[in-house]
């Protein structure tokens, strides 16, 4: 498996799809609505230049978005099956370095309250928390890392 982390092209929308659908679907019944990313126009992600995958096939993807001061991490999936071994990692190294790369200080995110593994998980990679609010139907804990 390719531990390299590129950026998506056109014909590997379907994989995008699968992926975030495969990492994504467990939370349906827990949060009472389909998350986002599985709504997600990976199409238009994949052409704006915002997606990147490792793996080959596909394992993991972030689709990040440039800000004018900050690099949003909309969105990391890893197939189920890759759990535990390093690709979660390795996505948030690229973010980070992705974000540096642009000139940004800061990676921001948020995920929804009901995820709990994803509260574990994120300040372990130097994520803080910064507010608790709802859009829409989600209830979502917003994080920020500082790069130094």
């Amino acid at each position: 498996m390719s531990t390299d982390v590129r950026a998506a092209v056109v014909g590997d929308v379907p994989a995008v799809k699968a992926v975030t659908d495969m990492a994504y679907h467990h939370y349906i019944a827990r949060i009472g609505v389909v998350p986002q990313p599985m709504e997600a126009d990976h199409m238009a992600n994949v052409v704006a230049g915002r997606v990147f995958v490792t793996g080959d096939p596909v394992v993991g993807l972030v689709v990040v978005e440039e800000r004018a001061d900050h690099l949003f991490l909309d969105s990391i999936a890893v197939r189920p099956d890759a759990h535990g071994t390093g690709v979660g990692r390795r996505l948030l190294e690229f973010v980070d370095a992705r974000a540096r790369a642009l000139g940004l200080a800061e990676v921001r995110l948020y995920t929804n309250a009901l995820m709990w593994e994803n509260q574990e998980i994120y300040p372990r990679f130097g994520y803080e928390v910064v507010e608790r609010r709802t859009d829409g139907p989600y209830d979502r804990v917003h994080y920020r890392k500082r790069l130094g």
